[in-house]
């Protein structure tokens, strides 16, 4: 749960957040107008294609699903469209105020809450998944994150976490290059090896680690580095043997059973 000395740091972590919501710059479309929302779930799945091959949105008709953190709830939309019953938790008001108006253009329901994923307001074992995309390497205190989305979890259910992969490629390519990489001034950022994610994971009875996420063209940078980048770098990385890669994801998943 969110400790009395936890919250002054919560309280920055809301107030960066509900000014700088994730991805918000990618549209030229007025937030919470159509085009504005197209843009982000184009984007979105462009840059994490994976998503659609690793996570089964289309398969939880009729099952409760969170997302902590949901953002302007791109992902929520993908499984409330498949017919899951669809809950959003973030920290920030206007991200929820956004989440609102994307589910109602979409002509889907979804409860959507202003909360604290350290702090999550509902009962034990009350979903069937729990997706916790980007959220523990930005929470004051990822522990209580992780233990908050296991207690709220059914008994057999699954969640799944993302955080940031410190041995990865573009970690070391951002030093490399002297190029900060998106939020670095978030009043929390945390990148985690794989062996620190798997101990905030301890709790669940079994978990599956993916590193994922390979270079794309970069949509957010220019000039000669972001040239370099995206004619250069992103097509002789990928063309790689996967195998010999893999572990330098820059996004590293989890998916746990309760």
């Amino acid at each position: 749960m969110t400790t009395l000395e936890n919250r002054p740091r919560n309280d920055a972590v809301r107030t960066y957040w509900n000014h700088r919501i994730h991805d918000l710059d990618i549209s030229r479309n007025p937030p919470g107008t159509p085009g504005f929302f197209a843009d982000l779930d184009e984007y979105h799945f462009d840059k994490l294609h994976h998503l659609l091959r690793l996570v089964d949105f289309a398969g939880q008709r009729g099952r409760a699903v969170l997302d902590v953190g949901c953002g302007t709830g791109v992902d929520l939309v993908r499984f409330a469209r498949a017919g899951a019953v669809a809950t959003g938790v973030d920290i920030a008001p206007a991200a929820i105020d956004l989440a609102r108006r994307n589910f109602e253009i979409q002509g889907l329901n979804a409860e959507l809450i202003v909360g604290d994923g350290e702090a999550l307001p509902f009962p034990d074992d009350r979903f069937d998944l729990v997706f916790a995309h980007g959220v523990v390497q930005y929470t004051t205190n990822a522990q209580a994150l992780v233990n908050e989305c296991r207690r709220v979890l059914k008994p057999g259910g699954e969640a799944i976490f993302q955080v940031y992969n410190r041995v990865s490629w573009l970690n070391l390519l951002s030093k490399v290059m002297k190029v900060d990489l998106e939020h670095e001034d978030a009043p929390v950022l945390r990148k985690y090896s794989a062996g620190e994610f798997s101990r905030l994971l301890t709790g669940f009875a079994d978990v599956r680690l993916v590193p994922e996420r390979f270079p794309v063209k970069s949509r957010l940078h220019g000039g000669w580095k972001g040239m370099l980048y995206n004619t250069c770098f992103v097509g002789a990385f990928n063309a790689l043997p996967r195998p010999l890669v893999q572990r330098f994801g820059w996004h590293l998943l989890a998916f746990c059973r309760k």
